[in-house]
C-alpha cells in the first residue's frame, strides 16, 4: 500500500463531507445558528494553521495562512459573529489535539495533511450550500473560493512525507488519523448543539 493511500485510509470514514454537519449545510438543514457557531468557534482552529507550517519551518506558507484567517473573519462578521478568544466546549477537543500534534515536526505533517487534503472539496460543498441556502456578502465567500482549488498544501505535505523514514511516516499516519477523529468530534459537537 503506498503512502498516500495509508494516510487516506487513515482519514476514511472520518471524511468531513460525511459529517452530520457538513451533510445537513449542503441540504440548507442547518440552523443558521449552527452556520454562525461554526464560523465563530471553528475560527479558532482556522487561526492555529500557520503555526503548523512554522513548526514544519515553511514561513511563507504561514504567512498565506494568516492571510487565509482574515478571510475567514469576513465570513464570521458575515453571520455577525466573531472568532471567540476562548475555546468552546464543542471545540475544545479539536484544539488541543492542534496545539499537541502541531507541536512537533512529524506530527504536524500528519495532521496538517489531515485537514489539507480534505480543503478543496469541503470548500466547494460550502461554498455551494452558502450560495443556495445561507446568502452571505460575497466577500464572506472569499477563504471557500480560495480552498475550492487549492491543492498544493496537500502536495507539499506529501512530498515532505514521503522523504521520512517507514518509523516516522508511521508516526505521521497516526497524527492524520487522530487530527482526522479531533475534527470530526468538533463538528458533531456543534451539529447536537444546534438541534
Amino acid at each position: 500500500m503506498n503512502l498516500k493511500t495509508k494516510l487516506d485510509n487513515s482519514i476514511g470514514d472520518l471524511a468531513l463531507l460525511n459529517s452530520r454537519f457538513y451533510q445537513s449545510w449542503t441540504a440548507g438543514e442547518l440552523p443558521r445558528a449552527a452556520l454562525a457557531q461554526y464560523a465563530g468557534d471553528y475560527g479558532r482552529f482556522i487561526q492555529m494553521l500557520p503555526a503548523g507550517w512554522e513548526t514544519l519551518a515553511d514561513p511563507e506558507t504561514a504567512e498565506e495562512e494568516h492571510e487565509h484567517a482574515e478571510l475567514w473573519d469576513r465570513f464570521a462578521a458575515a453571520l455577525e459573529t466573531r472568532i471567540s478568544d476562548r475555546d468552546s466546549m464543542q471545540v475544545a477537543g479539536l484544539i488541543g489535539t492542534a496545539e499537541r500534534l502541531f507541536s512537533q515536526p512529524t506530527t504536524a505533517l500528519g495532521a496538517m495533511y489531515a485537514f489539507e487534503v480534505q480543503q478543496p472539496e469541503t470548500s466547494v460543498t460550502k461554498l455551494d450550500g452558502l450560495r443556495q441556502h445561507y446568502p452571505v456578502p460575497a466577500e464572506a465567500e472569499e477563504y471557500f473560493q480560495v480552498h475550492s482549488a487549492n491543492h498544493h498544501e496537500s502536495e507539499k505535505l506529501l512530498a515532505r512525507i514521503s522523504g521520512l523514514s517507514e518509523a516516522d511516516q508511521a508516526e505521521v499516519v497516526e497524527a492524520c488519523r487522530e487530527m482526522s477523529q479531533a475534527l470530526w468530534d468538533a463538528l458533531e459537537a456543534i451539529y447536537e448543539a444546534n438541534q
